[in-house]
């Protein structure tokens, strides 16, 4: 059964935005209006609205010896997407952060890395060592 992932948050700037996910990311974009855009994220919906100044608090957790953001979403891809989006990333001197191998040599194993889209939002995109891990205990 092929389920796509649907996530809708409110946005700043939707030209921004839409910049960023379709230049940066090199995401797809579906319907759009003056106040929302889908994006395409690897087969999965995001919806952003306008909806102008708002905050959220950054909490951090910690995993291993990493202190990460709570607050994000993201994709798991395969590790030859994984490499050349952080490659490409990379290049464009974007802050990546906390880019790591996490739970090495358990299950579960994964790349990771986080970049923060115009709005604030955390970003991450990840790889499986094992993609039949994704939801291992």
């Amino acid at each position: 059964m092929d389920i796509k992932f649907h996530l809708a948050l409110p946005c700043k700037n939707i030209a921004e935005t839409k910049a960023f996910y379709q230049e940066v990311v090199q995401a797809n974009l579906g319907r759009q209006t003056e106040k929302w855009l889908d994006v395409d994220l690897f087969g999965h919906q995001l919806t952003f609205t306008e909806s102008g100044s708002f905050n959220f608090d950054f909490k951090n957790y910690r995993l291993d010896d990493y202190v990460l953001p709570s607050f994000h979403f993201g994709v798991i891809v395969p590790v030859d997407v994984w490499g050349e989006l952080y490659s490409r990333l990379f290049q464009m001197d974007l802050e990546i952060t906390t880019e790591a191998t996490f739970m090495q040599n358990r299950t579960g194993e994964h790349l990771s890395f986080f970049v923060q889209d115009p709005n604030g939002y955390m970003v991450e995109f990840k790889s499986f060592k094992n993609p039949e891990e994704i939801f291992s205990i």
